[in-house]
């Protein structure tokens, strides 16, 4: 490990780290609320602060193993240093402002995932990967989107049987109550998986300083802080994204939306509790097309769908290269 940082340095790392976590939020608003907002259950102005609620106390809900594997299970914590961390945040940081500006609803989490590798790649090569926790999040790129994908298909089916006497008066009332429940549990999801991340970013720095004692744990002031940075993000919203997964891709009714977001929900919750750091905009987008594809193949807009899969492809290796950018001028201005 390096020598001790000086306590400014250290502080605006972590200053750095909340700053992602609140864009993580930012970001990230439109996988809790695009749907709801999309059916009209809850006006956008509401639907960010329930979200926001659910986000910030997921910690109470959830261990820390996201949190474990992003400290530790990436690259090797004993190569972190405050350059490794500070192109790590500014790969991901520059990913996600492009991606937002041009409402495309990328991954903030492989982002930032491809960040700690392109960092530990330039400092000293493929030596500093954890192979095991980079393939098992590389693998969650595929996985969690199919994952969110059946279990939405499979939820409308049920709930398509479970309520064919009803009236389409009283499905609907019935799951715009619904959806209350569905957002809640997709935004404890969100909160449970995408703030870890940064919880784990930050823990690692503190364990690289010597601040954590020998063994690698997640301080409770690092948990608060990260929880409410994301959910002051998610206030902010993220309008352009919002159109993107709440329309764009296919038309919702109530029903489907609370299909959408029970079936993201399960997935993030699975992940989260296996120490999976999951991209929360992949599984509600399956899970989106997923309900869209029940109906009819054609109500989903394909084009659109596919050009998401595409920025899903490339996120990790360009959040790496920028970070890789980063570090070698880091490097080059502390000679």
């Amino acid at each position: 490990m390096d020598a001790a940082l000086a306590l400014p340095v250290l502080f605006g790392l972590i200053g750095v780290a909340l700053f992602f976590d609140f864009l993580n939020g930012l970001h990230d608003a439109a996988n809790s609320i695009a749907t709801i907002v999309s059916t009209r259950v809850l006006r956008p102005q509401f639907a960010v602060l329930w979200a926001a609620f659910f986000n910030f106390i997921a910690f109470l809900f959830f261990g820390l193993h996201v949190a474990e594997t992003l400290g530790t299970g990436i690259i090797d914590a004993e190569i972190v240093d405050a350059a490794v961390i500070f192109a790590a945040l500014g790969g991901a940081i520059v990913w996600n402002i492009v991606t937002w500006l041009l409402g495309i609803p990328s991954s903030s989490s492989h982002a930032l995932v491809g960040g700690l590798v392109g960092a530990g790649l330039s400092k000293v090569g493929t030596g500093a990967i954890v192979w095991s926790g980079l393939l098992k999040t590389a693998s969650a790129i595929v996985l969690s989107p199919l994952v969110g994908f059946l279990l939405a298909l499979v939820l409308i089916l049920v709930v398509s049987w479970l309520f064919v006497r009803q009236t389409p008066f009283a499905v609907d009332r019935t799951f715009r109550v619904m959806q209350f429940v569905s957002a809640s549990l997709y935004s404890l999801g969100h909160g449970g998986n995408d703030a870890q991340k940064t919880m784990g970013i930050i823990a690692v720095l503190l364990y690289s300083q010597g601040m954590l004692g020998e063994s690698f744990y997640v301080p409770l002031w690092v948990v608060i802080s990260c929880q409410a940075a994301m959910a002051l993000g998610t206030l902010f919203g993220g309008w352009r994204i919002v159109h993107t997964m709440g329309s764009k891709i296919t038309r919702l009714n109530p029903m489907q939306g609370f299909c959408a977001e029970t079936g993201g929900a399960l997935t993030l919750f699975a992940a989260t509790w296996l120490g999976i750091p999951v991209s929360t905009t992949h599984t509600i987008t399956g899970a989106i097309v997923g309900v869209g594809a029940a109906r009819r193949v054609s109500a989903v807009r394909w084009g659109i769908a596919s050009n998401i899969v595409v920025a899903w492809v490339v996120t990790m290796p360009v959040s790496a290269g920028i970070a890789a950018l980063f570090y070698g001028a880091v490097r080059l201005v502390a000679g």
